[in-house]
């Protein structure tokens, strides 16, 4: 059992705040470029959201790995085969897919890494998933996110840490929205902690890239979206595989 076993349907609902479809969702598309015919590896795919969102953008291969075998039921049901391209896996990478990704998305999942081998682990993942020059593109918690909880209520969800930021520190992620409350346990990781686990890992340089308003958000007011665009809880990184894990 992990932390996420019985959280699917929540998640599902929390896709389809605003703040994901109209900001987060757009991000992320926008950080990929052309998916089209692109084998992609959803690194944490929890419940399938993005599996689907790949599948429908173009990709020709989508793999969904969680090591919640909670989510990935839900997300084998939810789908029903209505995606041909999508496969779920549960646990580890298995040996036959490595190598074989062109792209590997990983939102939200190095944040639940609680020591530096564990993201690095979760780094060498990715890495082994993807052929020579593959992309990883990935979110992690903001090195310089907001710390007043209330920063972020608004989009659903409050960062709630109770120490100065420092490598594998705890934060409390709570899912407050609608009936929803619900706590998460995450951990903070620098940049520079973060860049080295890549360069770990066999990554060459990062990217941060930034995040992007959709057009229906960005043809209205900018009030709403003002706080989160001027201090992300996330970032958004981007690197190539360059060597094989050392």
């Amino acid at each position: 059992m992990t932390q996420f076993d019985e959280l699917a349907e929540m998640y599902e609902e929390f896709s389809r705040l605003p703040f994901r479809q109209e900001l987060e969702f757009p991000s992320v598309l926008e950080a990929l470029g052309d998916l089209s015919r692109l084998r992609v590896l959803d690194l944490g795919c929890g419940s399938g959201v993005y599996s689907r969102t790949l599948a429908r953008g173009g990709a020709g291969r989508v793999v969904g790995l969680d090591e919640s075998a909670g989510m990935i039921d839900h997300a084998r049901a939810y789908e029903a085969g209505q995606y041909p391209e999508i496969s779920y896996v549960d646990g580890a990478l298995p040996a036959e897919l490595e190598g074989g990704f062109d792209l590997v998305l990983g939102v939200y999942v190095l944040p639940y890494a609680t020591t530096y081998k564990e993201l690095v682990g979760l780094c060498r993942t990715a890495a082994d998933a993807l052929r020579p020059g593959g992309r990883f593109v990935t979110l992690p918690i903001h090195p310089e996110a907001h710390r007043d909880p209330r920063h972020y209520e608004r989009y659903g969800f409050r960062l709630n840490i109770d120490r100065p930021f420092e490598d594998a520190s705890p934060i409390d992620l709570q899912l407050c929205f609608d009936a929803y409350d619900v706590h998460i346990a995450a951990h903070y990781w620098s940049a520079a902690t973060l860049e080295q686990a890549l360069r770990e890992a066999g990554f060459g340089p990062v990217r941060r890239l930034p995040h992007r308003l959709s057009a229906k958000a960005a043809a209205g007011p900018s009030e709403f979206w003002e706080p989160y665009l001027s201090a992300p809880h996330a970032a958004i990184l981007d690197t190539r595989k360059e060597r094989e894990p050392s």
